[in-house]
């Protein structure tokens, strides 16, 4: 398995193989942001762009996986943030995307890693040492 930031600049080069992934993990947004919102975060924003490649029998690569994060400050404190996650086979290079983050938060003295997802998200960090530390809840208003 192989992980890779994509510079800003060559986003464009993957973004169709991605697509479908950040078309997944937009549903899970509820409307809040669409794949082509992502894509423009990446682009036009703070947000970077992660893949996972793996090895295929003619040892060309085939892209598994994508992570989108951002920084989130804090007033005492700083975070890379895991915003989008969206693959294939996600157990087959969860381990090596979050030891390249580790390296990458480290290098830009954060204090850590984090991520808001849905509930299932507990079970794939559970062996990873991440807390639970909160849900959000939305409660919708209806137009009247």
């Amino acid at each position: 398995m192989i992980i890779s930031f994509v510079p800003k600049d060559l986003v464009h080069t993957c973004w169709e193989q991605i697509k479908p992934y950040m078309e997944w993990a937009a549903e899970y947004t509820y409307g809040r942001y669409t794949a082509d919102n992502i894509y423009e975060c990446i682009t036009e924003y703070d947000y970077q762009l992660w893949i996972a490649y793996a090895k295929k029998e003619d040892s060309s690569l085939d892209i598994v996986g994508a992570v989108v994060t951002k920084f989130n400050m804090y007033p005492s404190k700083k975070y890379v943030s895991m915003v989008f996650c969206g693959g294939i086979e996600i157990h087959e290079w969860k381990d090596e995307m979050l030891n390249c983050l580790r390296h990458f938060a480290k290098e830009n003295n954060c204090n850590g890693l984090e991520s808001a997802a849905r509930a299932g998200w507990k079970q794939i960090f559970k062996s990873d040492g991440y807390k639970p530390l909160w849900v959000t809840f939305e409660l919708p208003l209806d137009k009247e």
